[in-house]
This record gives structure tokens, C-alpha cells and sequence, in this order.
């Protein structure tokens, strides 16, 4: 009875689920080999790549086919040869089809790109479609691509018909108790892949690599739009909140800081002493900016010959880690200075305005606040978590109305103010020009200005107008090399302007420009440089502590000697008191580097704790002391219940 229900009415859904397997099984291998080199696979591992790949892919073919086999039930024996049922029949394949070759190839190029399944990015492209889709038509081939997944969908279904696949369907005759039974066991199948399998499951390995080929790609953005933000309370390890907060107060307490409130607070009153300067601040935060970018850090392409020059001659900061890796991480860690918290960024969260960011201090010390695009400031909630903590904004906007009820002034960059633009925005050499403008705006008005910059140029398709620097374009390095050209010609600029000399310019990465490695969290893959330009106090000066991007602008509150009220959890790091230390994770995972002490948080309360080896970038197993466990959870259980309960608003 099976093997004739296979043959028969259910050919199309069987053959499906068995091209679909084979396929995933193709991408996989392909995905794999692509990892081969890049991480250390154990004859074990690789079995349960493929084992659990299989499990996951299945469960996809089932919830594509669910509607189908619900129609299959329904549908009377006597209608099985009618012009409708093949209409329903044909129609139905080929979106099939078309959802999951496009799947497939869309798996492919996000691999290439963050050589991860489908997360947490993934759900923000579906959001965010107009910056995606032109990102993609201007990387890739398009018209060829979607020709080409037209043409695979169209040759599958030409071996259906060639098998007689659809005349088994069309000349079916299948009593209903039959096909409620083979239907209601497809259902209960599915039913437990949706409430039993998460895609938690295939993360039980220490290989990042070995976690994502076990995962099924349509499976992974369903879970990822499922968890977009996680409750650090319900899964995370947890200490009682006051002691949490009793943990925290201690480590920021020094002898600069006098805190406000008792109790489950952190702000304080900070009191560096000293000259007072007031200078102008202008921050370029640099897309995608590793740290191994730079001959400083011992890259030998010459990419950045401008940016090390700057290094020898100014601030820089050797030891520093970016939060996370997504330009929103950024943008929350230097603005606000906190530990990242799992699931979405706070720049993309609901409730976060009238927050006390590092903003909020120059407001206070009498500065205008801009943020600066080179995109739509649309995309991610920049423009409206931006706006709604009291900066202006200049961006290549195409919508006006954003953010009304805070918003102060929002400029668009003209189409006659724009020399090459690509999917992600202007090129860094026309941002550039905007912020020049918008400071000699500000500097007629009398007022000092703080100015917020995030460049895009350095992101795929790495386009950027031509003649600028002498390498071929679609690459990273080139698109390195022009970011590094277009600062020394913004730097050139300024020179001239009166108001540099009173002008303080920072460059410092958002993130690095991947994130994967041979562990889950591989450390260095957030080592980020941050060159602090024409302070005060002249000449080089290396910072060489472990630190945080969360750390810059209370050490640049201290270089400046500023009294303020802190709500940071960064810290000076010039302090003689301060206590080398890191925070950093994904969307999942958070990690606390003290020293070589390393532990990583994950959801099921999971806590992890290894030795790190700077020189080898190596995660050895050890067991840590309490202490430092402690430090780790409180960093962000408290910061987690800052932001939910209120804590850092104004």
C-alpha cells in the first residue's frame, strides 16, 4: 500500500523530498570542502555534519511540502486528471522549487560572505530588501543567476514529466483512509521537527565550522526570526541581582568615580581633573576594519600606508576588541559603552530613547551632535535610534519622514554632492565631504560639534569611484586601500579649515571584517585598531592594555580632563587601577576576557572557561576561578537589566 501511494498520488511530494535532500547534501559538501583548511575536522565530527545536515534537511523538505500534502488529502479522487489539480499541481512545484534553488544559492553567497548559515543578518536583509538587493545585483550576476535558478526549476520538472512523475499524480486513485493515514504521518513528523528541534541542537560543538554545516539553511532563518532578541534571564547563567551589581560597582569603582544611587546602579560621577579642553570630536567609524588590515599588526599588502602613518605620530590603541560583528554592535558599543546583550543590538531595539550615551555627555558639555551615513540611515534603525537620542542627521536618505518626534535636522546628501555611490551608499570620499560641510555648518554657529561617522565603502561589492588608488575593484583589499586614501584626503581637507586646529579626529573600527574562525568565538577576529588624532598632548603615545571599544571615550574623557556623570560600563584605561579586560560575543554567545582568562556565556545557562593564548589564538580548557566567572555573568545580567528595566535612560 506505501510503496503504491508513493507511486501514485504522492509521487511529486516523494521526489521532491528526495531532490531536495540530495541537493542540501551537494551544498553541504560544498560548503564543506570550501572549510577544509580553515578549521580542523575529526572523522566524528564530519559524521555528524552529515547525520544531523540529513535530519534538518528533511525537516525543511516537510515544511515546504506541508500545504501540498494538505491539498493531496482533500483532493477528491475524481478531480485527480482535472486541468485544475495540474494547474494546482505544476503552479505549486514550481514555487516549491523556486523557494528552494533560490535558497540554495542565497546559502552559497551568504557562506561567502559570513561563512555562516543563515542568522540573525539573514532576517535583517529580509527587512532591509532595497540595500540587499542592489548589494546583490551589484556583486553578483543577477540576471545570469536568476536565469539560472529558472532554468534548474524548469530541467526538474522536465525529469518529472520525463519519469512520468505527474501522470502517477494525475491517474491516481487513492481512498481517503489511505491518504489520511500516509498525510497524518507527515504531520506528526513535521510536528516534531517544529516543537522538538531547535537549531540550538547543532551547536553542541566547540567548532564553529562543525555547528554551521550541520545546519539547514531555511531552518536557521526561521529560528533566527523566532529568537530575534533572547531574555538573558531565562537563559543564561544568573547571580542574585544585587550581588550582580554589588560585582559591577566594584570593578568601575576607582579613585576618579563617586557613584549616585546605591543599589542596583552603576552611575557615577566621574572627576578626572586636570586642564579642561573642549575640542571639536569627529569619529570615523571605518567599515569593517581589522586590526590585521594594518603593517602595524604585521600585514605586509600596504593597505593602509595613510593609517599607519597616522599610528606612528598620534594615539593608538594595540589592544582592542570590537564588541561584536555587525556595524549596529559598533555603533552600541561606542555610543552607549556597554557589553553586548544576546539577540538584536540595542541600536535596533524598541525603547531605546532618551538613552545616557556618550552623546548625551557632549550635550551636556554644550556640543551639537551629528551622525553621519553614507547610506540610508534607515536601514538597521540607525537613523531612529540616532535621532531619538537627540543627534542630527545627514545621510543618502530616500524617505524623509523618520524619528519626527525627536529628530532635530536631517540632511539628505544630494545627488549633485555625489561622485560614486554603490548599493550600501556614497563612496567614504563623499561622506567625507558632507562632514566638512556639516562642521563648517557647525563651527559658523558657534557651537563645538560631535560628530559620529560610519563609513560603507569597505563592504561587498567593494566598489569605489575609479583613479583613486591603483587596485582592481570587488575586492576587500581594494576597498581597504581607497578607505585609507579617502581619509588622508578628508585629514588634507580639515587641515586647512580654522577649526581643526581645535579638532579632535578618531578612527576606529565597527567591527572586523569576519568574524568566523576555528572556534566560536574567535578572538582574533575582533582585534580592531583605533588611532586617536591632534590631541592636547602631542606626539605618539601607545595604549597596549587588553580593552574594550566600550573603553575609548571614557579614556578620552580622562585625556581631556572632563568632570561627568558616567552611565558607561567602559573605563579609562589609563587609569593605574584599571584591570585588562574584554567583552565581546555574538548573537548568542557573550565572552569576558580577563587577562588569559576567557569565558563564554550560552543560552541553556551554559557556561564555558579556557585559557586564551594571544600568540597562538588558541581556547585551551581549563577550569577558572570563580571570581572571574562572576565578573563575566554580572557584566551582563546587568547590563541586560539596565536597558529592559530603564536603567540607562536620561
Amino acid at each position: 500500500m506505501i510503496s503504491k501511494l508513493f507511486k501514485g498520488r504522492y509521487s511529486v511530494l516523494f521526489s521532491f523530498l528526495a531532490i531536495f535532500v540530495f541537493i542540501s547534501f551537494l551544498i553541504r559538501t560544498v560548503l564543506f570542502i570550501d572549510s577544509i583548511g580553515k578549521t580542523d575536522f575529526s572523522f566524528l565530527g564530519v559524521l555528524r555534519i552529515y547525520l544531523l545536515g540529513f535530519v534538518y534537511d528533511f525537516g525543511v523538505g516537510l515544511f515546504l511540502t506541508t500545504l501540498y500534502s494538505l491539498y493531496l488529502l482533500i483532493l477528491p479522487d475524481r478531480w485527480s486528471a482535472s486541468i485544475a489539480n495540474k494547474i494546482i499541481t505544476y503552479v505549486a512545484l514550481f514555487i516549491i522549487l523556486l523557494i528552494s534553488f533560490f535558497s540554495f544559492f542565497a546559502e552559497l553567497t551568504f557562506w561567502q560572505e559570513f561563512e555562516s548559515r543563515f542568522n540573525f543578518i539573514a532576517v535583517d536583509y529580509l527587512v532591509y530588501t532595497y540595500e540587499v538587493i542592489n548589494n546583490i545585483n551589484e556583486s553578483y550576476p543577477l540576471p545570469l543567476l536568476i536565469g539560472g535558478v529558472l532554468v534548474m526549476v524548469l530541467l526538474v520538472m522536465w525529469l518529472f514529466a520525463k519519469k512520468r512523475i505527474f501522470k502517477n499524480v494525475f491517474q491516481s486513485v487513492v481512498a481517503f483512509k489511505s491518504r489520511a493515514v500516509i498525510t497524518g504521518i507527515l504531520l506528526v513528523i513535521t510536528s516534531l521537527y517544529a516543537f522538538f528541534l531547535t537549531n540550538s541542537f547543532a551547536e553542541s560543538s566547540t567548532n564553529r565550522y562543525e555547528n554551521e554545516l550541520s545546519k539547514a539553511g531555511i531552518y536557521s532563518i526561521f529560528a533566527a526570526f523566532k529568537n530575534n532578541e533572547l531574555n538573558y534571564n531565562h537563559f543564561y547563567a544568573l547571580l542574585p541581582l544585587n550581588e550582580a551589581f554589588g560585582i559591577m560597582r566594584s570593578e568601575l569603582k576607582d579613585q576618579q568615580s563617586t557613584f549616585v544611587n546605591d543599589g542596583n546602579s552603576i552611575k557615577r560621577n566621574i572627576q578626572n581633573g586636570g586642564q579642561v579642553y573642549k575640542p571639536n570630536v569627529i569619529m570615523i567609524t571605518v567599515e569593517s576594519l581589522s586590526a590585521s588590515f594594518l603593517a602595524h599588526f604585521g600585514n605586509t599588502q600596504k593597505l593602509t600606508p595613510v593609517l599607519d602613518s597616522l599610528a606612528d605620530k598620534n594615539l593608538m590603541f594595540t589592544n582592542m576588541y570590537a564588541t561584536g560583528t555587525r556595524t549596529v554592535r559598533g555603533m552600541e558599543a561606542l555610543s552607549l559603552s556597554i557589553p553586548p546583550t544576546p539577540g538584536s543590538s540595542i541600536v535596533r531595539r524598541q525603547g531605546n530613547e532618551n538613552l545616557t550615551t556618550v552623546g548625551h555627555i557632549f550635550e551636556k558639555e554644550g556640543y551639537t551632535r551629528t551622525f553621519y551615513y553614507g547610506g540610508d540611515g534607515y536601514f538597521d534603525n540607525m537613523n531612529e535610534y540616532f535621532g531619538s537620542n537627540g543627534f542630527n542627521i545627514t545621510d543618502r536618505g530616500r524617505n524623509i519622514k523618520i524619528g519626527d518626534s525627536y529628530l532635530t535636522k536631517r540632511t539628505i546628501i544630494q545627488d549633485d554632492q555625489i561622485h560614486f555611490e554603490n548599493a550600501w551608499g556614497v563612496s567614504d570620499g563623499d561622506l567625507f565631504d558632507a562632514v566638512i560641510r556639516g562642521s563648517d555648518a557647525d563651527d559658523k554657529a558657534g557651537k563645538p560639534f560631535y560628530s559620529f561617522v560610519m563609513t560603507t565603502s569597505n563592504h561587498r561589492p567593494f566598489t569605489f569611484p575609479a583613479g583613486k588608488v591603483d587596485m582592481k575593484q570587488g575586492n576587500r583589499e581594494g576597498a581597504v586601500r581607497y578607505t585609507d586614501y579617502a581619509i588622508a584626503t578628508f585629514l588634507k581637507n580639515i587641515e586647512k579649515k580654522a577649526w581643526y586646529k581645535n579638532t579632535i579626529v578618531i578612527i576606529v573600527a565597527d567591527h572586523c571584517a569576519a568574524s568566523a574562525g576555528k572556534n566560536e568565538i574567535d578572538i582574533d577576529k575582533y582585534h580592531i585598531p583605533c588611532i586617536v588624532l591632534n590631541l592636547p598632548v602631542k606626539g605618539k603615545m601607545v595604549i597596549d592594555k587588553l580593552c574594550s571599544q566600550i573603553d575609548l571615550y571614557p579614556t578620552l574623557f580622562s585625556l581631556l580632563g572632563w568632570n561627568y556623570e558616567s552611565n558607561l560600563y567602559g573605563q579609562n584605561v589609563l587609569n593605574p587601577t584599571y584591570q585588562p579586560r574584554a567583552v565581546l560575543g555574538t548573537y548568542q554567545k557573550l565572552a569576558y576576557l580577563k587577562k588569559d582568562s576567557l569565558v563564554i556565556l550560552g543560552p541553556h545557562k551554559v557556561t564555558e572557561t579556557f585559557l586564551y593564548r594571544k600568540s597562538s589564538n588558541e581556547q585551551i580548557p581549563d577550569k577558572l576561578s570563580k571570581t572571574v566567572i562572576d565578573q563575566a555573568i554580572a557584566n551582563y545580567q546587568t547590563a541586560y537589566d539596565l536597558f529592559k528595566n530603564g536603567g540607562l535612560h536620561q
